[in-house]
């Protein structure tokens, strides 16, 4: 790492934004950016590494430190919505409605790209690239002075668990990005939805994620929104968003996830856990407050209640990555409903899965 850029409290804390220390590690991490750095950054969803999105050589560097297949498309990220004139095509009513509902938010629209408008590896030479504004004060502040579209794809390694912390970044990328700044832990904790417009009244989500099908309707409720249960493929030759080819967040270990009811997960779980043991492996559970004393583990994460998915949403990657910290080689997970963010969490569990289980 050649740098590093800090502020350990000033998650969601315009206050400490306009303080001198802040604006000095900010207008430096904005000042690599605009030199062909590599920054990471909080968002509200999870840290980016970020690069100047018209530079190909800055954009290169991002696939090089992740390890990132070429074919996969980076989301850009803005912090006015005027930028969208250089960036895009005229783009129809139903997008700038979504923005002005959701932006900034955890929220990407997959738009037609301006020729010449960005580089090449951004798009993965596709006609469209995904746009969103965050919902973070440190992530809006630095945009605003790179005075750049910051292309920012999660800041891990490709395939490993995203980073809700700083120090997942370092775990992952020290010495070959050129600094971090430092908001502490994200909100969310997972990346953002993902939509794209099949035509004026239909819109398609390509990834779920913190607005959620639910909340999608709800606002647009002329509107046909179509999630996952509408056919809706992740396995495209040509991805259009990122998490809809590859494998993603996995830990280390080899890691199931169960399907069924509590009861049927639960004896499922505890007798896979007993026989694991038996061979000597070292074992994790990931579950719900409402039966994890009943699983016997080396290693036991907490999701919080099956009541609050959005906490378990927040603790998800931080879990996964403590599991290989502690050595955990044989993992098994708890499934949840996939009502409002429910879904996005059983999809990055499902793509962080080795396989899936269904009891039922």
């Amino acid at each position: 790492m050649k740098g590093s850029f800090r502020d350990q409290d000033a998650q969601h804390n315009n206050n400490r934004c306009g303080t001198h220390e802040a604006a000095a590690w900010l207008e430096e991490a904005a000042e690599t950016l605009q030199g062909g750095g590599l920054v990471a950054f909080p968002t509200e969803t999870v840290y980016g590494l970020g690069a100047d999105a018209r530079n190909t050589d800055a954009v290169a560097g991002i696939f090089r430190a992740k390890g990132r297949p070429s074919d996969n498309p980076l989301i850009v990220h803005i912090a006015d919505s005027g930028q969208l004139d250089e960036l895009v095509k005229p783009y129809p009513p139903l997008a700038g409605k979504l923005m002005e509902l959701f932006w900034p938010g955890p929220l990407t629209i997959v738009l037609p790209v301006q020729s010449g408008a960005l580089s090449p590896l951004v798009t993965a030479n596709l006609p469209t690239v995904g746009v969103r504004m965050p919902d973070h004060p440190l992530a809006l502040e630095l945009l605003r002075r790179a005075g750049c579209p910051v292309a920012a794809p999660s800041a891990n390694r490709s395939g490993r668990p995203s980073p809700t912390e700083a120090s997942h970044v370092l775990d992952d990328l020290d010495g070959l990005i050129h600094g971090i700044v430092d908001g502490g832990a994200t909100g969310v904790g997972l990346e953002s939805t993902v939509v794209e417009l099949l035509d004026e009244q239909t819109v398609a989500i390509l990834r779920p994620g913190g607005i959620t099908l639910e909340k999608l309707r709800r606002a647009l409720p002329d509107i046909a929104v179509l999630g996952g249960e509408d056919g809706l493929s992740d396995q495209e030759e040509a991805p259009r968003s990122p998490g809809m080819k590859y494998i993603h967040y996995a830990p280390q270990g080899e890691l199931t996830l169960v399907e069924g009811s509590p009861e049927q997960t639960e004896a499922y779980i505890a007798a896979r856990l007993a026989e694991a043991s038996a061979r000597g492996e070292r074992t994790g559970v990931l579950a719900f407050s409402e039966s994890i004393r009943r699983y016997e583990a080396d290693v036991k994460m907490n999701m919080g209640s099956r009541q609050r998915l959005d906490e378990a949403a927040a603790r998800l990657y931080a879990a996964l990555r403590r599991f290989d910290e502690e050595g955990a080689v044989s993992l098994w997970a708890e499934s949840c409903s996939e009502e409002g963010i429910g879904r996005a969490l059983m999809n990055r569990l499902s793509k962080a899965a080795s396989k899936v289980i269904k009891l039922n």
